[in-house]
């Protein structure tokens, strides 16, 4: 800021968070705190070279993934996410997508010391000096993630690409260990918010091919948004999360990729029209205290669905 201090941006609108981060670099000489409320606020003076970012991991109207993921290659800050729970998963798929880590909170100084003496290079020293750092640091400005993460990720043996082990081979979206991750983190995302948050479950009776597959994921891409969280259940469901989205809007969501699968014409292996089954839970709701009431609840509409030969069932 021209004072000689070195900047750490909190980018949050949870006072107890900024509260902690404010009592945290208290601590740290040479450094003091700057906050705003949203990204675009943060890019409007934009942070320079030797600055932290502190990202809030449920920063209101914001894919945080996606958001790292945009800032990599647009600053030279190194980057946290802070959470309230911490999870090795969680920290793999924020370097993924371009972080330097996870602070989880209580967000204290001890932690943000650690946080900051861990790091090395351009994103990393203390001291804010810039260093080179080769390809084996470094692919396309994402850091590569160690092998053990991977493993935690995938829950199996480590592939050649975490976007192996976050992608279901056949659809390309997400698989069922990311799944798993995902609902857990909306639906604190949707509790600390007190914003809706459907979950669908939609498949088919039967087996397709693997190119009618590839149709079917096309046509649900197609009827989504970049924030919703699209992902294949098993051989013939898939699983979708959208966040900031009550009944209505998941119904309408599904029905499009009926309609759509319909018009195409797309069949089972056996040459019969593919039949789609669809089960729609939502919270907040009574009966939904928790994510795996969320996930039940659209279960068991789906199966009511598939028992009444298709279309689309409510627990909402």
């Amino acid at each position: 800021m021209g004072d000689g201090l070195r900047t750490i941006r909190v980018v949050t609108t949870d006072s107890l968070l900024l509260n902690q981060a404010q009592q945290a670099v208290l601590g740290l000489d040479g450094w003091e705190l700057a906050s705003v409320e949203s990204i675009s606020d943060l890019l409007a003076a934009p942070p320079t070279q030797g600055d932290v970012l502190l990202l809030d991991k449920f920063l209101r109207g914001e894919n945080i993934y996606e958001t790292c993921r945009d800032l990599t290659g647009r600053t030279s800050c190194r980057t946290f996410l802070v959470a309230e729970h911490g999870d090795d998963r969680n920290d793999a798929v924020a370097r993924f997508c371009g972080a330097t880590g996870v602070l989880q909170m209580p967000l204290s100084l001890s932690r943000l010391k650690d946080a900051l003496s861990d790091c090395s290079g351009p994103r990393g020293s203390l001291n804010g000096a810039a260093s080179e750092s080769s390809e084996t640091d470094q692919v396309r400005g994402v850091p590569e993630l160690p092998e053990k993460l991977l493993v935690s990720i995938a829950d199996g043996s480590p592939d050649d690409s975490l976007v192996s082990a976050l992608t279901d081979k056949d659809t390309s979206l997400f698989n069922y260990a990311f799944l798993n991750f995902k609902l857990d983190e909306e639906f604190k995302r949707a509790q600390r918010w007190n914003e809706p948050l459907s979950c669908v479950m939609l498949g088919f009776e039967g087996q397709c091919s693997p190119e009618v597959l590839r149709q079917l994921a096309g046509i649900i891409l197609d009827s989504s948004r970049d924030t919703d969280v699209l992902g294949r259940f098993d051989e013939s469901s898939f699983l979708f999360l959208l966040p900031r989205t009550g009944p209505g809007g998941a119904e309408v969501m599904a029905m499009r990729v009926g309609q759509m699968a319909q018009e195409q014409g797309l069949k089972d292996l056996v040459g019969d029209a593919l039949a789609i089954s669809v089960g729609i839970a939502c919270c907040p709701h009574p009966d939904i205290k928790r994510r795996e009431d969320l996930y039940s609840s659209a279960r068991g509409a789906f199966l009511q669905a598939s028992r009444d030969g298709g279309g689309v069932a409510s627990h909402c």
